[in-house]
């Protein structure tokens, strides 16, 4: 293949439609991943469920083993070196054309989206819809031993600033700038708990609840009007001025808003990384709920 500045761009968004990666698919080259990931509360296997059915050739990024070994909060973003041996051995290049999607729809896609694009991967974008949106499309899958591609050499491009933590966080809410929870609303409010123990319940003050769950229609990112409506009625307009920075649980579901942001032209998105599993579990950082009446991010 040749050089990425040599190629015309995958998609002019990060989210493709089935019928546009059947097109590319066509035209030339893909590496496709799997990037299935759930709540351990789901009672569900990413892995075992790529085996039992797959895109073709689609191979498994498995998020907790690609991330920081060292690190006492889940999954978090991993080094740079950790990042291209591990992709690498996956048998992907740094100029691959890459195409992720998981068994969900939307849901932990965006978060291996979003590490590609943290090393500077330009040409990668998520299946809507994910492999439901495939097979109910008619798009073929394979099941059983999982393809052995080759090793290469992965070179990533530089690390991008697109994420953020705890400190960058509380820095942005102080000032005015955006901090967007997509965890669901009664988590933000404080009325239910937390799925991890040992955390508190209720939000970072500032900040503002969008769940995740608002951008989907069916098990699809909305069209972009809708994202745009639905950002717009969070009160969180995608054309605020200052920092925008995305939070959940644990900084998996906060990717589906970044890719969202994404999509519609705001490039700058910010992923706070340790998300609610640092922050509720840290009893220096304020907390607020729904009964906060001075809480500018309280419904």
């Amino acid at each position: 293949m040749g050089m990425a500045t040599e190629k015309t761009d995958l998609t002019p968004s990060p989210i493709v439609s089935v019928e546009q990666l059947q097109a590319r698919m066509k035209a030339g080259p893909v590496r496709l991943i799997d990037a299935s990931w759930h709540l351990p509360t789901a009672g569900r296997d990413g892995y075992a469920e790529y085996q039992e059915a797959r895109l073709p050739g689609a191979v498994f990024f498995d998020i907790d083993k690609a991330s920081d070994p060292e690190a006492s909060l889940p999954h978090m973003a991993p080094s740079a070196a950790l990042f291209a041996a591990y992709v690498g051995g996956l048998g992907i290049a740094a100029d691959d054309d890459v195409v992720i999607y998981d068994a969900v729809g939307v849901f932990s896609a965006p978060r291996v989206w979003w590490t590609f694009r943290l090393f500077g991967h330009e040409r990668v974008a998520i299946l809507n819809g994910g492999l439901p949106a495939w097979r109910a499309a008619g798009g073929t899958v394979e099941s059983g031993p999982p393809p052995s591609p080759a090793p290469v050499s992965y070179e990533p491009a530089g690390e991008t600033k697109i994420i953020a933590n705890a400190d960058d966080v509380a820095a942005a809410a102080a000032s005015g700038g955006l901090v967007l929870d997509a965890r669901p609303a009664a988590r933000f409010r404080g009325e239910a708990p937390e799925p991890r123990p040992g955390l508190r319940s209720g939000h970072i003050p500032g900040s503002v609840s969008l769940p995740f769950t608002e951008l989907l229609a069916e098990g699809l990112l909305r069209p972009e009007p809708e994202l745009r409506a639905r950002f717009e009625a969070a009160g969180a307009p995608i054309d605020a001025p200052g920092p925008i920075l995305t939070s959940c649980g644990s900084g998996v579901s906060a990717a589906v808003l970044t890719i969202a942001l994404n999509a519609l032209g705001r490039r700058d998105v910010q992923i706070y990384d340790g998300s609610w599993a640092e922050w509720g579990g840290d009893l220096q950082r304020p907390v607020a709920t729904a009964a906060d009446e001075n809480d500018p991010g309280a419904p």
